[in-house]
């Protein structure tokens, strides 16, 4: 299957043109191109819309922190007002710190809940702005208190919790988060140790959060340094049980951005850690809205590049055909030429380098037409020699023959004939040299045709008769001469021979359709289709006849000077006769110049 897909695409590709070529070329390697140039700017516009989501959420959770750092040193501030001006200053057992802790709760009343203080052994010495404790807390068995109390040197952050120390009016119970540190109290002049617990309303944290939430469905919450959950906009789902998070391997985290899988969903999870709390702010990205923004700007670069390849393909088949199109011009020229078409109008066009070949070939081509005129001159030029030669010679019989004639004629004291064929041979002779020129008068020639005839009916004693019946206005058109004769002596010797005394030769010249009809008619014995068909085609030669010269011989000589629509023509029945029609084309002889005939 695979060798046949490649002899496949070889085959399509051999029947391509070049501007198919170029085309398609310039076309895959614009494919090419633009897949890459758009899969490295998709790659790279991806990665840094990664960077840019993970910078906004960084950013996000600069901001948050900031704004739960204020949130924490505005409890911390309370916490050291009511230690440093209020109890460090103060016997408790002689003054009391309400009047400070209601300053400061006033001032604060929006984020604060309560300020408490307890003795060592855990039993409320002041509070604001409630006053009455539960009578079953046990507030040294909660963790803020223990911790308090182990660590005396810190500041000690609770997990959001509900506040139940106090006696609330309608069972009102507050969520908060809880400041707890070591005090020194003085009662009686004696020091003994405390803690201060300042519950800030976990309202002010929602807030916070709330401020800056993220878009879509990242969001982010607040974790304690072991993992437990501060603050979770699902909070109570996941407190349900109905949603999970993966708030204790988040507490592993360092600070910055990290992608973790999760429930089988793959998110971009960025971590903040706030100072004096250790607790972690973490954000959640899943990276499916990431990639939903990613998938729409890979339709836009899809469409782009589409758009693109379009218009390229478009200037491809444009500039394609701009350079291929004068190379198959100039490809059908040649073709031209390879199939012997002669004055081919080659164009020139295209680029300078195309141009250069166009010119090479059209110089070629004259130059090769010029050759093979040339060539076709030379060859007509010694064709025509060869034959008006062979039609020039003089058969030594015939010669021989007619002096032998008149030399008996005069031992037998004929004067008169043999005074008449030495005549007619004299004239036989001077039409044939003809001062050297091929193109005669048909007079002339007809002239040259009676000498003959004049010869040899005496040399055959009068076994045949002969007429003449010429057209006054064909006497001053062109011929060649000493055609006419050797149809005559194929009459004579293949027609009259065996006549005795009937033969009938008749000469007959005439004008029709501006051309010159020359028949010689005889009523010999005529001939077979097949000798009749093969006269024109193959010498007629019988050794000791004729004068060897056959009629092919005067047809060829005719359509080489004045073309291949003239010549001869035969017609034949057997046992009625002959007649081989000349035809030419009629032009008066003042006006022929032998140089101008069709060479």
């Amino acid at each position: 299957m695979k060798k046949f897909s490649i002899d496949r695409i070889r085959r399509i590709y051999r029947k391509l043109n070049i501007g198919q070529i170029i085309s398609i070329a310039f076309t895959l390697v614009a494919i090419v191109g633009m897949i890459l140039i758009g899969t490295i700017l998709y790659f790279k516009y991806t990665k840094e819309l990664e960077e840019k989501v993970s910078e906004n959420n960084v950013e996000i959770l600069e901001q948050i922190n900031l704004n739960l750092d204020n949130y924490l040193r505005k409890m911390m501030k309370v916490s050291d007002t009511v230690y440093y001006r209020g109890i460090k200053k103060k016997d408790l057992e002689k003054e009391n710190i309400d009047l400070e802790m209601s300053l400061l709760y006033e001032e604060n009343k929006e984020s604060l809940v309560s300020i408490c203080l307890f003795s060592e052994e855990g039993k409320g010495i002041e509070s604001y702005p409630l006053r009455e404790l539960k009578k079953d807390v046990k507030a040294r068995e909660s963790k803020w208190f223990k911790d308090a109390i182990n660590k005396k040197e810190n500041l000690h952050f609770s997990i959001p919790h509900i506040q139940n120390l106090y006696e609330y009016n309608q069972n009102k119970y507050n969520w908060v988060v809880s400041l707890s540190r070591s005090v020194e109290i003085t009662r009686g002049g004696h020091s003994t140790q405390g803690v201060l617990l300042v519950d800030m309303n976990f309202l002010g944290i929602e807030s916070i959060f709330s401020k800056n939430e993220t878009s879509k469905n990242s969001y982010t919450y607040l974790i304690s340094r072991d993992g437990e959950i501060i603050y979770h906009p699902r909070q109570q789902l996941i407190y349900s049980d109905i949603e999970k998070e993966n708030n204790i391997q988040a507490a592993n985290y360092e600070d910055g951005v990290h992608r973790e899988v999760f429930l089988n969903e793959e998110r971009m999870t960025t971590v903040k850690t706030v100072g004096y709390t250790g607790w972690k702010i973490v954000n959640v990205t899943p990276m499916k809205d990431i990639i939903s923004d990613q998938k729409e700007i890979k339709i836009f670069f899809i469409f782009i590049m589409c758009l693109t390849l379009f218009l390229l393909a478009i200037v491809n088949v444009f500039v394609s055909q701009k350079i291929a199109y004068p190379i198959m011009k100039l490809e059908r020229s040649v073709k031209r030429l390879e199939n012997d078409i002669k004055d081919i109008d080659i164009e020139i066009s295209g680029s300078s380098e195309v141009k250069h070949l166009g010119k090479a070939i059209k110089s070629m081509a004259m130059q090769m037409n010029l050759l093979m005129e040339n060539v076709v001159i030379e060859q007509e030029a010694k064709r025509k020699n060869e034959l008006n030669a062979l039609q020039a010679q003089i058969n030594p019989h015939f010669l021989y023959n007619t002096l032998d004639s008149i030399i008996w004629m005069i031992e037998k004291e004929n004067y008169n004939d043999s005074i008449i064929m030495v005549g007619a041979l004299a004239k036989f002779f001077r039409i044939s040299l003809s001062k050297g020129k091929n193109i005669i008068t048909v007079k002339n020639e007809l002239e040259h045709a009676k000498n003959y005839l004049t010869i040899q009916k005496i040399r055959y004693k009068n076994k045949f008769s002969y007429s003449f019946e010429i057209e006054k206005e064909v006497e001053d058109c062109a011929s060649i001469k000493l055609i006419v004769q050797p149809l005559i002596e194929n009459a004579i010797f293949h027609g009259m021979e065996d006549m005795d005394g009937d033969g009938e030769i008749l000469i007959k010249a005439y004008k029709k359709d501006n051309s010159i009809y020359i028949d010689v008619i005889d009523n010999g014995m005529g001939m077979l289709d097949e000798v009749r068909e093969s006269l024109l085609t193959n010498y007629s030669k019988e050794k000791g006849k004729g004068s060897g010269i056959g009629l092919k011989n005067v047809h060829e000589r005719i359509r080489i000077y004045f073309g291949k629509e003239y010549g001869l023509e035969v017609y034949s029945e057997l046992d009625e006769g002959t007649t081989v029609r000349i035809h030419m084309p009629c032009i008066d002889i003042n006006n022929v110049d032998e140089r101008d005939f069709k060479k």
